[in-house]
């Protein structure tokens, strides 16, 4: 099991890590960068950091936020690989180390007490918790946008055609349209970080993930877009291409943010 040194130089036992930047980052916790970092009580420096999970010697959840990016990004990288990686961020990286996880993991460290929240000290902040992802709301709808971006394939043999679109300027889709007018607000007056990314997809085309208020957007720049509504659980409205979807989707990409 990889360890690293928590802030109060207690061993961790580490079980995951992922990225905290404005181009990747879990959609789940919020809708762009600096909400994220504002969920965890960290600065949105435009570095961004690694975020560590793993348990201490009694089996409490911490969560030891780094800014050695580039460190967190080989482990990842390796891991996906199915290799082994020791994840030890060097000390003068740690920026802090904050109780419980912001995400739920389904695996523990062997040896140790299973995972709780660490005792609370005078001045400490609440345990980091994952948002509730079991009713229909933000943070499932970010989830519901994170499938169709992992699955587009899938999700686009389910559109058969012209049928089941919503056209862009179909004032029938009022949702639809509501993101589609946020979502060009943008190209003029740039939102937070993290709102609008853009991700390798087959061939040139890129994959953009774009969020708003109450609302989430899947494309490719080559093809359609799916759009998901805090107010419509469950839903996914597919929205053709047209007249004007390809020219908005590439204004998009040119102003978001891109993985290194």
């Amino acid at each position: 099991m990889p360890t690293t040194e928590s802030a109060d130089n207690d061993q961790l036992f580490v079980l995951t890590a992922v990225l905290l930047t404005p181009a990747q980052f879990p959609s789940v916790l919020g809708d762009d960068y600096p909400e994220v970092c504002a969920g965890l009580g960290l600065e949105p420096y435009a570095e961004g950091y690694g975020l560590v999970l793993g348990q201490d010697g009694d089996g409490a959840r911490w969560t030891v936020a780094t800014e050695d990016v580039s460190l967190v990004a080989c482990a990842i990288a390796a891991w996906d690989c199915g290799m082994e990686y020791d994840l030890s961020p060097g000390e003068s990286s740690i920026v802090g180390a904050l109780p419980g996880w912001p995400l739920a993991l389904a695996v523990a460290a062997p040896e140790v007490p299973a995972p709780h929240d660490p005792q609370p000290q005078e001045g400490d902040p609440a345990p980091l918790a994952p948002p509730d992802a079991e009713a229909w709301g933000p943070a499932q709808r970010r989830l519901g946008a994170d499938e169709i971006a992992m699955q587009w394939a899938a999700w686009r043999e389910q559109v058969d055609g012209d049928e089941g679109f919503a056209e862009p300027g179909d004032e029938a889709h009022p949702g639809v349209r509501r993101v589609l007018d946020e979502a060009r607000a943008y190209v003029t007056d740039p939102p937070p970080p993290g709102r609008v990314r853009s991700s390798f997809a087959a061939g040139e085309a890129r994959t953009l993930r774009v969020d708003g208020p109450g609302w989430s957007m899947v494309a490719r720049t080559d093809d359609i877009a799916f759009v998901l509504l805090d107010e419509e659980p469950g839903e996914v409205h597919p929205v053709g291409r047209g007249p004007e979807l390809p020219g908005l989707l590439s204004s998009l990409d040119e102003l978001a943010v891109r993985p290194v």
